[in-house]
C-alpha cells in the first residue's frame, strides 16, 4: 500500500520528507516515478494531468493539497464513489488573513498611489478614511471566509458577508442566497472573493456585481481565477466603477506575458501566493486521512461533491 503525491508544478520532496517524519513506515511515491500502480491507495493532488488517475485502480481516497478542490471535482474520470478531502490548517488561515489585511491597508492608506508618486518624484499627501468608514464585503463564509471577515471586523472595518446559506458572525452583517446578493453588494466598497469554485460561482465576479457595488469600489480575488470575468473587470475600471483590483488568482496561470492586466497600474498582481500549503504543517493531517482511508473510516474535512466544497 502506498501514498502518492501528484503535483506536477511543485517540488514534492519536502512533502515526502515531512510525511516520513510523521510515520517512517509509510511508502510514499512521487509521480511520475511510481514503482507499482496497483499499490497506490491514497493520492494527494494539485492540478494533476487529465486522465492520470485512471491507472490507479485500487485508489481508496483522494486529498487536495490545499483548501481548494475544484481541480479534483472537475475531473470526471474520478469515480464518484471515491471520497475526496481537503487540507484545513491554521497556517493557511493565518496566511490568508495577512494577505487580505495587507491588501485592504494598501487600499486604505493609498500605498500604490504613493509608490507611483515616488517613481515620478511627486510629494503629495492624500487623505485616508478611518476603518469604520470603509465597507468590506466578503463573498464566501467557509473555512477561510469566516475568520477573514471576523478579523476585518476586529480591525474596526464595517463588514458584511455573503454565502450560499445563512451564517451568524459577531459584528458582521450576513446575507445568504441569490436574493440577497444585491443588498449585500449595495453595502460593499471593497469586495473580497473567497468562494469555492462551483458551477454556480464560476464567473460570479461580473458586470452585474460591479454595477451594484458602492462606487468607486475595489476588488480582491484570492479564490479562483475562474470566478472573475476579466473583460468585465476592465470595463468596470474604465467606467470608474472600480478604482482598482488586487488579484492573486487567474484563469490561466502563470498569467500570459501579453495579458492586458500587466499594463494596468490599478491592478495589483501576485502569483497565487496568498495562502500556500507548508509541508510540515499539513503532514500529520495527510497521514491521518491516509490511515483513515485504509481502515474505511470517515475522512477529516471530507468534501461534499454535490455542494462542491
Amino acid at each position: 500500500m502506498s501514498l502518492l503525491l501528484l503535483a506536477p508544478e511543485r517540488d514534492m520532496q519536502p512533502y515526502k520528507r515531512a510525511l516520513l517524519d510523521v510515520d517512517p513506515n509509510l511508502d510514499v511515491e512521487i509521480w511520475p516515478e511510481v514503482n507499482d500502480e496497483a499499490r497506490v491507495q491514497f493520492a494527494v493532488l494539485w492540478n494533476h494531468p487529465a486522465h492520470v488517475l485512471e491507472q490507479y485502480l485500487n485508489l481508496k481516497a483522494i486529498s487536495s493539497l490545499g483548501a481548494g478542490v475544484d481541480h479534483i471535482l472537475t475531473d470526471k474520470t474520478i469515480p464518484a464513489d471515491i471520497p475526496v478531502c481537503r487540507i484545513i490548517s491554521g497556517s493557511l488561515e493565518q496566511q490568508m488573513k495577512a494577505y487580505i489585511l495587507n491588501a485592504v491597508l494598501n487600499y486604505q492608506r493609498n500605498t500604490y498611489a504613493y509608490f507611483r508618486q515616488q517613481q515620478q518624484g511627486v510629494w503629495k499627501a492624500h487623505a485616508h478614511p478611518s476603518a469604520k468608514k470603509i465597507s468590506i464585503g466578503v463573498m464566501g463564509l467557509g473555512a477561510l471566509g469566516q475568520p477573514v471577515a471576523q478579523m476585518l471586523a476586529d480591525w474596526g472595518y464595517t463588514v458584511a458577508g455573503w454565502a450560499n446559506s445563512k451564517k451568524e458572525l459577531a459584528n458582521v452583517d450576513t446575507f445568504a442566497g441569490a436574493d440577497q446578493l444585491h443588498p449585500f453588494l449595495n453595502k460593499t466598497e471593497i469586495l473580497i472573493c473567497l468562494l469555492p469554485l462551483t458551477e454556480s460561482t464560476s464567473g460570479i465576479l461580473d458586470l452585474d456585481v460591479f454595477k451594484h457595488m458602492q462606487h468607486p469600489g475595489y476588488v480582491i480575488n484570492v479564490a479562483r481565477g475562474q470566478h472573475l470575468v476579466e473583460e468585465d473587470l476592465i470595463y468596470a475600471l474604465d467606467k470608474e466603477w472600480l478604482t482598482g483590483a488586487c488579484l492573486d488568482v487567474f484563469t490561466e496561470e502563470p498569467l500570459p506575458d501579453k495579458h492586458p492586466f500587466w499594463n494596468r497600474t490599478n491592478i495589483i498582481i501576485t502569483p497565487h501566493v496568498s495562502s500556500i500549503t507548508k509541508p510540515v504543517e499539513v503532514a500529520e493531517q495527510i497521514v491521518e486521512n491516509y490511515k483513515r482511508a485504509l481502515s474505511g473510516m470517515k475522512l477529516q474535512h471530507r468534501v461534499d461533491r454535490q455542494r462542491g466544497y
